[in-house]
């Protein structure tokens, strides 16, 4: 989908306010209601917008120790990434999971949890039980610097 300047605005605005009313957001971009909602139809239809989220608080829920887990793998085999792929799926702790190459790692995970009891109960318990994980090294997030969730559009 080949995007304009409409496009682009109506992307940036709708990821730092996802529930602007069309009224609103045709207001700021321009453009008459009815040709705004056709672009944003046009834009979930294309799979450009893929969904709309609340953002949470962590803290807010009691979820305060956020950690880095990086994974080895004892084979690299596609059968054994995605056994590993299919488990890790299923924690609810797990926020983000990356394949990544260039490191001493073959997994980066983003976790949070209440605290570090709960993360030792997550690591020896859940994460270093899956098949074919060997190797586990853990990094805490002290303070967030940058953390975005819009895509620069």
């Amino acid at each position: 989908m080949k995007l304009d300047r409409y496009d682009r605005q109506i992307l940036g605005i709708l990821q730092a306010e996802g529930r602007i009313s069309n009224q609103d957001l045709a207001d700021r971009i321009g453009l008459s209601p009815s040709p705004c909602l056709r672009r944003v139809k046009a834009l979930e239809e294309s799979g450009l917008i893929t969904g709309y989220r609340a953002l949470v608080d962590a803290k807010a829920l009691g979820l305060s120790l956020h950690a880095l887990i990086y994974i080895s793998m004892d084979q690299h085999t596609p059968e054994r990434f995605k056994h590993f792929d299919a488990q890790i799926a299923g924690i609810p702790e797990v926020m983000e999971c990356l394949l990544v190459t260039g490191q001493d790692a073959d997994y980066q995970l983003k976790v949070v949890v209440r605290d570090m009891d709960a993360f030792q109960e997550l690591l020896l318990n859940r994460i270093t039980r899956i098949k074919g994980v060997t190797g586990v090294h853990s990094s805490f997030i002290l303070r967030r610097i940058v953390d975005k969730t819009a895509l620069p559009v």
